[in-house]
């Protein structure tokens, strides 16, 4: 005779209670760690610490040339204190801002210009194959070509002033943002792009809601190295086309450094620099890297 019981479905299961409770054990882990703040201990001992304590051994070593005199010469190599004095000075005169001013608003708007151009591009390239085996080949080259190259055509198609500069961080930044976005469209896995049409996203409408938050890593990979593109070539055109009416940037410093023969001017400039490029990294784009990574899960911490 078949059997006539029927499993109650309220019973209690040891087996399947301890395999749902182990998961969600997991999934409250997860959770815990996803959203679980980090203390200024750790954040001091992670990310703040390691910094200075590079900053002051390059300044033990850099002051400890001078006092052994294993570098006497100061026309080589300034004192740490001589390079301070350079900055007290500037400071005193007012004229520190404005040599910063200068060149991170230069390179601010036309990193922005060159984004405005870089993005529809790179867009146009990666979706149609026409264009990409057209340009997609020059742009390559373009990347890989030294911004100091275009300074001197630059000046002589637009003469010594500010659309010189943003000629040259055009040139030199929308390439590598271009290529940035291929690349990340080029990583969008393909069901995505099908579900977006399913949906009615397609064209404009299909760039904007799909391939362009798919693409977003690649994408800003592509921004960072067209922010440094853009950098670097204002940096090249403020140092070759120097003038009165362009005003004195961090370029202009490093080459009134050398043309006064003043190593300590030079390194000035030189640690100016090198603090615009690590600010603007730490500034704008590391938190957004952050945060694009921690949308998508693949950051945790920080």
């Amino acid at each position: 005779m078949a059997s006539t019981e029927t499993t109650d479905p309220t019973a209690k299961d040891p087996v399947r209670d301890s395999g749902i409770a182990g998961v969600e054990a997991g999934l409250d882990a997860l959770e815990t760690t996803a959203t679980a703040g980090t203390s200024f201990r750790q954040t001091f001992v992670n990310k703040i610490l390691p910094p200075i304590v590079a900053i002051a051994v390059v300044l033990v070593v850099w002051q400890a040339l001078i006092t052994f005199k294993i570098v006497d010469d100061p026309a080589k190599l300034p004192s740490p204190s001589d390079v301070g004095n350079e900055f007290k000075d500037a400071w005193l005169e007012g004229k520190l801002l404005e040599y910063i001013w200068t060149s991170v608003s230069r390179g601010l708007l036309g990193f922005l210009l060159a984004l405005a151009i870089g993005t529809p591009l790179g867009l146009l390239v990666a979706r149609v194959k026409f264009v990409r085996a057209a340009i997609g080949p020059i742009l390559s080259g373009l990347q890989s070509l030294p911004s100091v190259a275009w300074v001197p055509p630059a000046v002589i198609w637009l003469g010594l002033n500010n659309s010189m500069m943003y000629a040259v961080i055009l040139l030199g930044a929308v390439p590598s943002i271009a290529n940035g976005l291929v690349s990340g469209i080029d990583q969008v896995p393909p069901l995505f792009l099908r579900a977006g049409r399913t949906m009615g996203a397609t064209g404009l409408k299909g760039a904007w809601h799909i391939v362009l938050p798919a693409s977003l890593p690649g994408y800003l990979g592509g921004l960072k190295q067209g922010w440094a593109f853009s950098w670097r070539s204002l940096m090249a055109a403020e140092i070759i086309a120097s003038s009165p009416d362009l005003g004195v940037g961090l370029g202009a410093l490093l080459e009134n450094g050398r043309n006064a023969s003043s190593m300590a001017m030079v390194f000035e400039a030189i640690v100016l620099i090198l603090f615009v490029g690590i600010a603007i990294d730490l500034l704008i784009f590391s938190p957004l890297e952050r945060r694009v990574l921690r949308g998508r899960g693949l950051l945790v911490k920080g």
